[in-house]
C-alpha cells in the first residue's frame, strides 16, 4: 500500500526539524515508481510516468547516487540540504515552462552542499 504525498511530508518535517551532517536515506525503484525513504519511511515518490522518471534522475543526482534499476535499491548518506533539495526535486512538474532552470540549480546547490559535508567529515 502507497503512503499519501501528505503522510510523506509528515515524514520529511519530522526529519528535518533536526539538523543533521548524515542522515541515511535509501532510494528504492518499484514498480509503483521510485520511493525515497527513511528508516523503512517514506520520505517523497516519483510515479512511473515521463515525468515521474524524470524527476527519479533529478533526486538520484541530488544525493550523488545512480539511479537504481527495477527492484533495486541504493543507500546514500546525506546532509539535511541535500535531502531537502532531493524532494524538492521529485515534486516538480517537469512540463511547466522555467521549470528545468529551477531543477539545475537544485542539483547545484545539493552537489555543492555534499562535497561541504564531504570536506567537513575529512577534517
Amino acid at each position: 500500500m502507497g503512503v499519501s504525498r501528505k503522510r510523506a511530508w509528515a515524514n520529511v518535517e519530522r526529519l528535518m526539524a533536526r539538523p543533521r551532517r548524515q542522515i541515511r536515506v535509501v532510494l528504492r525503484h518499484g514498480k509503483a515508481g521510485v520511493t525515497l525513504l527513511h528508516e523503512g519511511k517514506a520520505l517523497t515518490r516519483c510515479h512511473p510516468t515521463k515525468t515521474g522518471a524524470e524527476c527519479a534522475r533529478l533526486v538520484a543526482r541530488a544525493l550523488g547516487v545512480e539511479l537504481p534499476a527495477p527492484g533495486h535499491q541504493v543507500e546514500a548518506t546525506v546532509p539535511n540540504g541535500v535531502l531537502f533539495r532531493a524532494v524538492s526535486l521529485s515534486s516538480l512538474d517537469l512540463r511547466v515552462p522555467g521549470t528545468d532552470e529551477l531543477a539545475q540549480r537544485l542539483l547545484e546547490e545539493a552537489d555543492f552542499q555534499r562535497r561541504r559535508a564531504g570536506e567537513s567529515a575529512a577534517e
